[in-house]
C-alpha cells in the first residue's frame, strides 16, 4: 500500500474545528426550543400525545421497497409481530398530524 494514501497528525499539530463548543454547552433547552420554532424547515417537535393519536388502520396497502436506518428497524421489530403495522401506523399519525397543522 502507499505510503502517500496515509494522513499522520500529531497531538502538537491537532487541527481545530471551528465548532465553539463554549456556546453550544451553555445554550438551553428552551434556547433550543425557541431556535426551532423559528426556523421553517424545522420538522415539528411531537409529545405523547402524537404517538397515541396512531391507530391501526385496515388494509389498503401497496407493497414498497424502503430503506430504514439498522437501529429503527431493529427496534420496531422488537416490540414484536406486526411490527411493520405499527409502523405504518406512525407514519399516518405523522402524516394526519402534518395535515391537521397545514388545514
Amino acid at each position: 500500500m502507499s505510503e502517500t494514501r496515509i494522513l499522520r497528525r500529531s497531538l502538537q499539530k491537532r487541527r481545530t474545528g471551528e465548532t465553539d463548543w463554549n456556546r453550544l454547552e451553555r445554550t438551553t433547552d428552551e434556547d433550543i426550543e425557541r431556535q426551532v420554532a423559528a426556523d421553517p424547515d424545522a420538522a415539528p417537535i411531537l409529545g405523547d400525545d402524537w404517538f397515541k393519536d396512531a391507530e391501526l388502520v385496515p388494509p389498503n396497502k401497496q407493497m414498497i421497497s424502503i430503506r430504514v436506518d439498522k437501529d429503527v428497524l431493529e427496534f420496531f421489530k422488537g416490540t414484536g409481530k406486526s411490527y411493520q403495522t405499527r409502523m405504518n401506523s406512525v407514519l399516518r399519525a405523522y402524516m394526519e398530524a402534518v395535515k391537521r397543522k397545514a388545514g
